[in-house]
């Protein structure tokens, strides 16, 4: 048996932490930079002022439009914040984040479905026949 240390036979390259392009790593992750943070940012808030703008201006007549639209721009933004905040792309993970943004995709697709659906038939069978006359209170 020898007492001699055995040297290993392959070297770790001197700067194995540097990579070509910043903020992202070996496996295709990206970490995102400042510039993407601050467009994702100025994305949401854009997101957020105009369907707050076509509420409170009552730009749109027919409220089944405005919900649409609104439920457009709320789907707009989730795909803002996948993108830009939570870094989900086809390269990172093995595909895996793909899978997850169609997993949210369709959760939030049932979400908002059932949820129009559900407040939908409770203003419709909630107390139909029943009017808020003041003259019918007392």
């Amino acid at each position: 048996m020898s007492t001699t240390d055995h040297a290993p036979t392959h070297s770790a390259p001197q700067n194995a932490h540097a990579h070509p392009h910043p903020g992202v790593v070996g496996d295709g992750h990206s970490h995102g930079t400042r510039k993407s943070y601050l467009t994702g940012f100025a994305l949401s808030v854009i997101l957020t002022a105009i369907p707050f703008w076509l509420v409170m201006g009552n730009v749109i007549a027919d409220t089944m439009i405005t919900t649409l639209v609104i439920m457009a721009f709320g789907v707009a933004q989730i795909l803002v914040h996948m993108i830009y905040f939570l870094h989900m792309n086809t390269k990172s993970e093995g595909g895996w984040t793909m899978m997850a943004a169609i997993f949210t995709i369709i959760v939030v697709v049932i979400a908002l479905s059932g949820s129009l659906w559900v407040m939908y038939h409770l203003n419709t069978n909630m107390m139909p026949g029943h009017t808020m006359d003041p003259a019918n209170l007392m």
